[in-house]
């Protein structure tokens, strides 16, 4: 019941704060102009992540118990230092190194301080228990990594919030049957405060998440996907429901973030060009392309987000040495095909335009209107001067 009520709570906290944040921005004039990289229309407010955040934070301290809030801390306390980060970062832009500085200290306070890490590599390859320092160094790479590749995937009217909602549902649904309550109901808060919010920002948008959100949400995705990976690793069968392929469902979970950063490092990369400079070349991008409108990427993209968690959760009895390879594989084709579609889909809108010479050429005819000369009626004034 209290998950219950701390969902309802969040997400009507959120439905009212969302219009008045929006009203606020557009007030001071905090909006985002179409252009470069921006493909939407008109000037759009940004920074919604501070009513997904403030909705999700109602929600948990009205409905956690005391012993709760004791429990999950340490991850509250991260969770909030991320967002002024996120604030920060929209208000002032950051530089990488200070971004960088302000990410590394919540992922701190949940390896070490939390002690939500990948413990060990659940017989992967043969390994299990890996030593504690390397465990937190791959787990503060993973969360550095996809917290800012989710950041990389806010780029059409809800497709951030809806990859997210689906994520945190299942989540939420796993750790209620895992007896991990508190995360249960954090995962279900924050679907509220994220429901509450789409339904301002899908298509089209009349806000933003902005860094302040992308940041958050994938922050908090990716350290209860790290948490989901441990427990699931680790667990009896009988604890719960156990899956034999904790990376595969990770893997899954975080499907199109981590599809879409691999790729465009790999493409970047080839083509001689820095991973790190901003282009037009996403995956969601791609999908525009092909004469997708922003809701139907959103869409397409939780389709394809639900047939792999499909593909882990049907296969919960196989482990990571076939699962993992299968995903890679169907989203490597996917990716490929994509591309195909797109790249024809690019050739056919130019053979039906213009040719370049043609449209030149129709430049050079088209006359130039001529101007009639204009008097000024003023001159003709019944202005009388007196020659007294």
């Amino acid at each position: 019941m209290n998950i219950f009520l701390a969902t309802v709570t969040s997400f009507f906290f959120g439905f009212l704060m969302t219009p008045v944040l929006i009203l606020i921005l557009k007030k001071i004039n905090f909006t985002e102009t179409p252009g470069g990289r921006r493909i939407h229309a008109g000037k759009i407010p940004s920074m919604g992540g501070i009513a997904i955040v403030c909705a999700t934070f109602v929600g948990l301290f009205a409905w956690l118990s005391f012993d709760q809030i004791v429990e999950t801390r340490y991850f509250l306390v991260a969770l909030a230092i991320m967002f002024s980060v996120g604030l920060r970062d929209d208000l002032i832009e950051l530089t990488a190194v200070q971004k960088l500085i302000g990410q590394s200290i919540p992922a701190f306070f949940v390896i070490v301080m939390a002690d939500i890490r990948i413990s060990s590599l659940y017989g992967f390859m043969g390994v299990y228990e890996i030593p504690y320092l390397i465990s937190v160094g791959i787990t503060f790479f993973a969360i550095l990594a996809l917290t800012n590749s989710f950041n990389l995937i806010d780029g059409a009217d809800g497709l951030a919030g809806s990859l997210s909602l689906v994520t945190l549902s299942i989540l939420g649904f796993w750790f209620y049957t895992a007896g991990m309550i508190s995360y249960s109901l954090i995962s279900f808060t924050l679907v509220g405060g994220i429901l509450a919010f789409l339904v301002f920002n899908w298509h089209p948008a009349k806000i933003f998440m902005g860094d302040t959100g992308s940041l958050s949400v994938g922050f908090c995705l990716t350290v209860l996907v790290i948490l989901f990976i441990d427990k699931s690793g680790l667990m009896a069968p009988w604890e719960g429901l156990k899956l034999n392929a904790p990376f595969s469902a990770g893997l899954a979970f975080l499907i199109v973030p981590i599809y879409d950063t691999v790729r465009i490092f790999i493409k970047r990369t080839k083509n001689g060009k820095s991973p790190l400079k901003p282009d037009k070349s996403h995956v969601h991008h791609f999908l525009l392309r092909m004469g997708l409108q922003h809701d139907q990427v959103s869409m397409v993209l939780v389709v394809v987000k639900l047939t792999f968690i499909s593909i882990v959760f049907f296969g919960y009895a196989l482990n990571d040495h076939i699962l993992l390879p299968v995903l890679v594989l169907i989203a490597t084709f996917l990716g490929i095909w994509m591309d195909k579609k797109t790249l024809q889909k690019v050739k056919d809108n130019c053979k039906k335009g213009p040719l370049i010479s043609e449209m030149n050429y129709n430049r050079k005819k088209r006359k130039q209107p001529k101007r009639k000369p204009s008097i000024e009626k003023n001159i003709f004034s019944d202005n009388k001067i007196n020659m007294n």
